[in-house]
């Protein structure tokens, strides 16, 4: 029985969650690539312990991804110019003067009323 046979388990766990390979060479079993999350090394990380043996079969070298660009987007931010008004904002940073309520919803920590914002105030852009 071949290495891929032994963790076969293993092997189909990380199908779907993990971008890479394992490769038996040399006589080791090599997991190389990346996943999305910790959760998600921690369950093929898991299924390679069930064989009892596994630290004299596997070399594993799984990665953690950074978060995908709509993380960073989400982080955008406007700065409240005199004459703003949230649905012009909206117009301008989202397509829709009508979404006004999305950013006043992001900001309420920041906002009591969305038609009273001030220059110079950072808003959040969903």
């Amino acid at each position: 029985m071949g290495l891929r046979e032994k963790y076969a388990y293993a092997i189909q766990t990380a199908k779907g969650k993990f971008d890479g390979s394992a490769q038996e060479k040399d006589g080791k079993l090599y997991f190389a690539g990346t996943v999305k999350s910790d959760a998600d090394a921690n369950e093929i990380w898991n299924a390679i312990k069930t064989i009892p043996d596994w630290r004299t079969d596997i070399v594993a070298d799984i990665k953690v991804a950074p978060p995908a660009a709509g993380a960073a987007a989400a982080a955008k931010t406007y700065t409240v110019k005199a004459g703003d008004t949230l649905g012009a904002i909206a117009k301008t940073q989202l397509g829709d003067a009508g979404a006004y309520m999305k950013i006043f919803n992001a900001n309420k920590d920041l906002l009591t009323d969305p038609d009273k914002i001030k220059p110079g105030q950072v808003l959040k852009i969903p």
